[in-house]
């Protein structure tokens, strides 16, 4: 067989990923914070874009009624007057001096182009969700009504909230590395000390654990291990307590010889750390040589120490969660859903001053090139940004409707949900669906929670009937053990007859894995716990 060259034409087709998709996409997975840094930078980088804060609430308002896609009770659309007719929800405003304006906080639709990322149509009728849009809100049918402030718990502010964030005035605080220098600069006089005192104290996590090898440090030094060990001990004995321990042991007893507490029997009980983990009363007694109420004495000391002493250094600040989602009661007992816009950016594409610059750049071919890119990124990012808000809106709506139960009576009624069933409502892919939940907030009457979190496994029932969330059996499992009394602790077995006897069919090693998750003891542990602090309550 002779081998040749040769040129074929093929025809076929592949899926392209174009950079505007890729835009969309990527603003769909930010959650509100992320998306403002974003904009910032595009806000730096292209000339046609403004940021909208001069206008006011107002008038955005106003521009949002007039691009609004209305949907009546029972499903019927009523496309709402616009300025220019048919226009797309994406054209001019009027008396806005030639920019485009685009508020976030409407649920005005996009049609659907060849780079929608979600690649749906918007035009789908909600009415058979059961889902309003009024004035730019989406609201979900409810029943009885009751009032946001006797609803409980703070979701955490809502649009309009203007109180001063007390993380506005936390100053830097001082590293571990720092506090340790200054007291050393005090304690050690020789330059020897002091020197060998500096590598320990480079040698300090963020915990304040000693992790680095004594004898490799001599070596580099050249010196003894018993010098070095020497001015560990001196070291040791700076603030905070505990502070260059090298194991857990010797942190507990640090904090305790500076309380004057490390007692031989104090010794006997940090020498068997593992009996305690396995909460083993009576082989403590034993080992320890003391009554009921003294060991219980000595493990409240334990408990009383901080096993990480450096975290109250180098901690980094607490950043509130702040919702993109706000999900309250109307006056009309129905669910609001709107989307905060006090962390959403504004952004208007300013063809007034296209239009004057084309004019300068008309005969300069590479200018030319640039500002028509400049505005087709301009115009994709005002797109991609209401096509992010819409989308938001649609699946919280939906999981609002779906989990109505939740927000009327707690998580005891979550209802087991999962992607697929927001997507097929509201004819979406399950992706679009999973991109939008990732790393996104909602503030509710029950607090703030994630919005994955309301997707759930689902437990069968024992009846054959509907079945149950796993967030909620485990709810069930806590609520068991919290109210189980000291003389009859419930077995993993025990619950599980309990479950059943309630409807929820689930297997021993279920209600084992999810008590571990939550981080409660066995039943062995829990009675040993219990038998020694009613025995200490019977001294007292």
């Amino acid at each position: 067989m002779a081998l040749s060259q040769r040129l074929d034409l093929r025809q076929g087709q592949s899926l392209v990923l174009t950079p505007q998709l890729q835009q969309a996409i990527k603003l769909l997975q930010l959650n509100n914070m992320e998306l403002a840094e974003y904009v910032e930078g595009e806000l730096s980088q292209n000339p046609l874009l403004d940021r909208d804060d001069g206008e006011g609430p107002a008038v955005l308002e106003a521009v949002a009624a007039d691009n609004l896609l209305r949907h009546d009770g029972d499903g019927a659309k009523a496309d709402a007057p616009t300025a220019q007719g048919e226009g797309d929800g994406f054209g001019e405003a009027p008396d806005d001096g030639g920019r485009d304006t685009v508020d976030r906080t409407t649920t005005e639709t996009m049609p659907a182009s060849g780079d929608d990322p979600n690649d749906v149509d918007y035009d789908n009728n909600w009415g058979s969700a059961g889902i309003e849009e009024t004035d730019g809100v989406a609201a979900i049918g409810s029943g009885d009504l009751s009032s946001w402030s006797s609803a409980g718990g703070g979701g955490g502010g809502f649009a309009g909230d203007e109180e001063f964030g007390l993380e506005q005035t936390v100053a830097d605080s001082k590293t571990l590395r720092d506090h340790l220098l200054d007291q050393m600069a005090i304690e050690f006089d020789e330059p020897r000390d002091r020197l060998i005192a500096a590598h320990l104290i480079d040698m300090v996590d963020g915990a304040g654990y000693l992790s680095g090898d004594l004898d490799l440090l001599a070596e580099q030094l050249g010196t003894d291990i018993s010098e070095i060990e020497r001015v560990l001990i001196r070291t040791q004995g700076l603030d905070p307590a505990g502070v260059l321990a090298r194991d857990l042991k010797e942190c507990l007893a640090l904090q305790l010889a500076d309380r004057n507490r490390l007692d031989p029997c104090i010794q006997a009980l940090l020498d068997n750390l593992d009996l305690l983990a396995r909460r083993d009363l009576p082989a403590l007694r034993k080992v320890c040589g003391v009554d009921d109420e003294d060991l219980m004495e000595m493990i409240s000391e334990i408990r009383a120490l901080n096993p990480k002493p450096g975290e109250a250094f180098d901690r980094p600040l607490d950043q509130p969660v702040v919702p993109d989602v706000m999900i309250r009661r109307g006056a009309d007992a129905k669910w609001l859903v709107e989307l905060n816009s006090d962390t959403l950016p504004r952004v208007l594409v300013n063809n007034a001053y296209y239009a004057e610059v084309s004019k300068v750049a008309a005969k300069d071919r590479k200018a030319k090139e640039y500002l028509s890119e400049c505005l087709q990124s301009a115009n994709w990012l005002t797109r991609s940004l209401h096509q992010r808000a819409t989308t938001i809106l649609k699946v919280s709506s939906e999981i609002v409707r779906q989990q109505d139960a939740f927000f009327e009576h707690g998580i005891q009624h979550l209802r087991p949900l999962v992607l697929r069933d927001i997507a097929d409502a509201i004819g979406m892919h399950e992706s679009t669906v999973s991109r939008v939940t990732s790393n996104k907030f909602a503030a509710t009457p029950r607090g703030i929670f994630e919005l994955k979190y309301f997707f759930t496994s689902a437990i069968a029932s024992a009846a054959g009937g509907e079945a149950h969330s796993a967030e909620a059996v485990r709810h069930r499992i806590k609520g068991l053990i919290d109210a189980e009394p000291a003389n009859a602790i419930l077995s993993d077995d025990r619950i599980v007859e309990l479950l059943r006897a309630d409807g929820v069919d689930i297997a021993r090693r279920t209600v084992a894995k999810y008590r571990e998750a939550m981080r409660i003891p066995s039943s062995v542990q829990r009675r040993r716990e219990k038998a020694g602090q009613a025995a200490m309550a019977g001294r007292r």
